[in-house]
């Protein structure tokens, strides 16, 4: 039976990042996706967004981990030369109903630790955005995009260079306990079983193949986000735009094309 030290299941910009960080650490490290590319789920549809931490409830592990992650994430796509953007978004307020809203999430935002957001008026905000019609606006000049696929080529790259290896088209079929870690089942390319034995596995998508966690809370369970992406054609914009009351009936975010 094939032993290594680490096997993460899903090679999107998680499994990657977490796979990365392991053959980092001098662990023989494999990434196993059942697809024929990395990145083919979640990770190729999303906003690209690198947020500022603006909306998390203070002192929360979402606000600490957006925070330090943006300040982490542009360091690493400006050191490994991925296409990334400080565009800076604006939350705007529409109306004068809407202004105690603004600065409610002013004050949210400096709890978490996001100090340069700047308070425009409506000529200060249509200075930026002449399209833009608003009683006041946040301009977040740290939220940003950045070319997910170009992420995920340079964490699969570092990985690789640390010694790791991913394994595209080898589906994981199930986990089980060993003595020494866990063994795998992989579906490979050709269609023929291979059982692999991890002392470490980490499973980003597929967490009903791994076994059950002592002590989980009851209460503690799995679940799911989606979002709809489209295009517009509404006027170009330099910073990314979004009211602080966004209704349903409305479009709630605009971002420039990366």
């Amino acid at each position: 039976m094939e032993q290594v030290d680490a096997v993460v299941v899903g090679a999107g910009v998680v499994g990657l990042a977490v796979a990365r960080a392991l053959a980092r650490q001098g662990l023989e490290t494999l990434v196993l996706e059942r697809e024929t590319a990395i990145g083919q789920g979640v990770s190729s549809r999303n906003s690209e967004v690198i947020h500022a931490g603006l909306y998390y409830p203070p002192g929360s592990l979402k606000a600490r981990l957006c925070v330090r992650g943006k300040q982490l994430l542009y360091e690493f796509c400006a050191s490994h030369q991925v296409a990334h953007q400080r565009c800076g978004k604006l939350v705007v307020a529409t109306d004068a109903g809407q202004l105690a809203g603004l600065h409610a999430l002013q004050s949210k935002a400096a709890a978490n630790g996001v100090h340069d957001l700047q308070w425009l008026g409506a000529a200060e905000a249509r200075a930026l955005e002449p399209q833009l019609r608003c009683e006041a606006a946040l301009l977040s000049p740290s939220t940003g995009i950045v070319d997910s696929h170009g992420l995920m080529l340079a964490l699969q790259g570092e990985l690789e260079r640390h010694g790791g290896a991913v394994g595209l088209a080898s589906e994981v079929r199930a986990i089980a306990p060993a003595a020494q870690g866990q063994v795998l089942s992989v579906a490979m390319p050709q269609g023929e079983q291979m059982a692999l034995q991890a002392r470490l596995v980490a499973a980003v998508q597929e967490t009903e193949l791994l076994p059950p966690i002592a002590d989980l809370p009851e209460n503690m369970q799995a679940a799911e986000f989606r979002r709809r992406f489209g295009s517009t054609e509404a006027p170009a914009y330099q910073q990314m735009l979004r009211e602080i009351e966004a209704r349903l009936d409305r479009l709630p975010l605009l971002a420039p094309q990366p």
